[in-house]
C-alpha cells in the first residue's frame, strides 16, 4: 500500500528496507543515464543591448555589472530570452524551467517573473523586457 501512494504521489521509484549499495548505486546510474544532456545550441550566449545572459557561466550581466539571479530565475529569464517574442504560458514555463508537472499553484511563475523584473528592468513602473500577456502568461520583448 505504501509503494502505491508513493507511486501515485509522484515518486519515480521506491526501495523498501532492507537493500544493498549495489542496489542504490545501480538506481542513482538509471536515473543519471536519463538526465537531459544540454546540447551546444542551448548554451550559447544571448545578447539583447546592454544585456547579456551566458549560460555557460549562469551570468546575467546588464550594464556591464552582474545581476545577482538565483538559479531559478536564470533558468526562467534563459528560457523566455531564448525565444523573443514567443508567449509562454505559466503551465509551459513550469514544465520547461522545473522539469515537472509543479502541484501547487501556476502562480509561483508570477512570483519569480517579479523578482527578475526588479532585478533587470531599469524601472519597474514601466515594463520592457518580460512582458505580461494577460490571461495567457509571459514574453520576452527585447530593448533596442
Amino acid at each position: 500500500a505504501d509503494k502505491m501512494k508513493g507511486f501515485a504521489e509522484g515518486a519515480d521509484d521506491y526501495i523498501t528496507k532492507p537493500f544493498s549499495l549495489v542496489e542504490i548505486g545501480a538506481r542513482v546510474e538509471a536515473i543519471l543515464r536519463r538526465k537531459r544532456t544540454v546540447t551546444a545550441t542551448e548554451q550559447q550566449s544571448l545578447t539583447f543591448g546592454s544585456l547579456l545572459i551566458d549560460p555557460v557561466r549562469r551570468e546575467v550581466i546588464l550594464n556591464n555589472q552582474i545581476v545577482a539571479l538565483t538559479a531559478l530565475e536564470f533558468d526562467l529569464l534563459y528560457c523566455l530570452a531564448s525565444k523573443p517574442g514567443r508567449v509562454w504560458r505559466r503551465a509551459e514555463l513550469l514544465q520547461e524551467v522545473w522539469h515537472y508537472e509543479y502541484v501547487g499553484a501556476e502562480r509561483v511563475v508570477d512570483v519569480h517573473i517579479g523578482q527578475i523584473r526588479r532585478k533587470i528592468e531599469p524601472d519597474t513602473n514601466q515594463i520592457s523586457m518580460i512582458q505580461t500577456v494577460r490571461r495567457v502568461g509571459y514574453k520576452f520583448e527585447p530593448t533596442t
